[in-house]
């Protein structure tokens, strides 16, 4: 395919990556904005909002480059897409859903761009690790209930379980767990090794979006919540004691303290 040069192109390519935010278009922050107004081309993933193509200038063309799990799209594909179309035409944005250096490959592509002697620039997002559970008023970490945090990929390169599970279920910081719902009950198994069975764990599906859906559980019946209210990816699971401030917790602790009296 033969691409159109103008003037402009020539003298300045530059990719920009822009975080999108977890899913609400009022999330993007004003820099991310910004690039957009001034974007020739916009390459933007599946679980990006498609009313921030909005900001874009009506010229600008529009890629939709896929998930990172479709190999349709594949990432050496796309870091292609991106050199081809700032040589060509000038200031690609690189939209991202959540932050480029959170799970999103964001580095892989700065780098290859940087190869071809291409300007880059990074615009931090929300990630929905931290900001998907803020919403609903989960703090990552509070009092003495939490001091820290981690977040992790449910699975590692490989397709397996991620190993760093391990440690995190022994620690008692706040384990926030991206792309490891398919895995539930291997994961929640980790967890109950550890004598966390009654952990509190928030599930959300769809985070930010008018599609999203909570559920709030503890370790050992998450996973059968999770299959009662058909919940699927994208989804995060929030493992943690922070957990246990949502309202729909006290309905759990209840029923606990009604077993334990019986």
């Amino acid at each position: 395919m033969i691409l159109n040069k103008t003037k402009s192109s020539i003298l300045e390519p530059r990719i920009t990556l822009v975080g999108a935010g977890p899913g609400d278009p009022d999330l993007i922050s004003l820099k991310g904005v910004k690039a957009l107004n001034t974007a020739d081309v916009v390459l933007y993933d599946a679980l990006v909002n498609g009313a921030l193509l909005n900001h874009a200038p009506e010229h600008a063309i529009k890629i939709f480059v896929g998930r990172a799990d479709d190999e349709s799209f594949s990432q050496d594909a796309v870091n292609k897409l991106m050199i081809d179309y700032a040589l060509n035409f000038g200031h690609v944005v690189r939209l991202k859903s959540g932050d480029p250096f959170v799970f999103a490959r964001g580095f892989e592509e700065v780098d290859f761009a940087e190869s071809y002697s291409i300007q880059t620039e990074i615009i931090p997002g929300i990630s929905s690790a931290i900001g998907v559970p803020g919403l609903h008023k989960i703090p990552m970490t509070y009092g003495n209930l939490s001091e820290s945090f981690w977040v992790l990929s449910g699975t590692n390169a490989k397709g397996e379980v991620s190993p760093d599970l391990v440690g995190a279920a022994k620690s008692n910081a706040t384990v926030v767990v991206l792309m490891g719902i398919e895995h539930i009950r291997e994961i929640a198994a980790i967890f109950i090794e550890e004598g966390k069975d009654r952990l509190p764990v928030a599930v959300i599906e769809n985070g930010s979006s008018k599609e999203e859906n909570i559920i709030v559980g503890v370790v050992d019946t998450i996973a059968e919540l999770i299959e009662d209210h058909k919940i699927s990816s994208p989804a995060l699971l929030v493992f943690g004691n922070v957990v246990s401030v949502h309202p729909a917790f006290a309905r759990i602790r209840d029923f606990y303290a009604t077993m334990a009296e019986a």
